[in-house]
C-alpha cells in the first residue's frame, strides 16, 4: 500500500513547572503568578493567545497554591474558598454563569482569597451583559502573554515534538522556526503535520520533510 495508516496516539504533554520555559513574552506573567498576595484586590486576569501556555501556568499556580481550576462553562454555586480559584476561558462565560461568577468574585474578595481568570482577550471585550460583573472584571489587573519571540518559538517547537517522542535536529528546529508564522497555534499545527508525515513515511522528521510542508 502506498498510503500508510496513521493512528492518533495519545500525547504525553509535559505540564509541570520544569516544562515551562520562561522568556520575555511570558516572564511578567510568570512573575505575577508567583505572588498572588501582591495582586490588587487579590484578582488577576491572565490574557494570551490560544495555546500560549495559559492552562500550563494555571496548573503550575494550582500546584503551588492549592487552587481549584474551574471551567467557565460550569461554575459551582456559592463557592467561598478557602482555596484560591482559577476560572479558565473566562471570556467564554455563558450568560447563565455570569451571576454565578459575580457572587463567587464577591465571596472570594470578602474572604481575601485569590481569583485568577484566564482569557484570550481583555475583559473590556468579553460579552458580559451583567453590569456589576462587567465593571468588576474590567477593574481587574491584566497580565499579558505575547506571541513567541525567536528563542521561545524554538523551545516551544522542541517541547511539542518531545511531547510526541520526536527529536528533530537543532538545524531542523531552526529551519522551521525561521520560516513559519510566529504564533503558538502555528507551532502546534506544524508539529502535528510533521508527526503525521513522519509516521506515514516511516522516517524521522527531516529538513526535506519540513521544507515540503513549509513551501506549500
Amino acid at each position: 500500500m502506498s498510503n500508510q495508516l496513521v493512528f492518533d496516539w495519545p500525547l504525553t504533554e509535559g505540564l509541570k513547572s520544569q516544562d515551562f520555559f520562561v522568556a520575555p513574552p511570558n516572564e511578567h506573567a510568570v512573575e505575577m503568578l508567583r505572588d498572588p498576595s501582591a495582586w490588587p484586590e487579590l484578582k488577576l486576569v491572565l490574557v494570551g493567545p490560544k495555546a500560549s501556555g495559559k492552562s500550563h501556568l494555571s496548573r503550575i499556580f494550582a500546584e503551588e497554591t492549592g487552587a481549584k481550576i474551574l471551567s467557565s462553562q460550569d461554575l459551582p454555586q456559592n463557592y467561598i474558598g478557602p482555596s484560591p480559584v482559577v476560572v479558565e476561558d473566562a471570556d467564554r462565560l455563558p450568560p447563565d454563569q455570569q451571576e454565578v461568577l459575580f457572587h463567587m468574585h464577591n465571596n472570594l474578595r470578602a474572604a481575601h482569597v485569590p481569583l485568577l481568570l484566564t482569557a484570550s482577550m481583555a475583559p473590556s471585550r468579553w460579552p458580559l451583559t451583567l453590569p456589576d460583573l462587567k465593571s468588576r472584571m474590567e477593574a481587574a489587573t491584566i497580565v499579558q502573554i505575547d506571541q513567541p519571540d525567536d528563542t521561545l518559538l524554538q523551545v516551544l517547537l522542541t517541547k511539542l515534538f518531545a511531547d510526541r517522542q520526536i527529536m528533530p535536529s537543532p538545524a531542523v528546529i531552526n529551519y522551521i522556526a525561521t520560516r513559519m508564522d510566529r504564533s503558538y497555534v502555528a507551532a502546534g499545527q506544524i508539529v502535528e503535520q510533521l508527526d503525521r508525515a513522519a509516521m506515514a513515511e516511516k522516517k524521522p522528521v527531516s529538513m526535506k520533510m519540513a521544507a515540503a510542508l513549509l513551501d506549500k
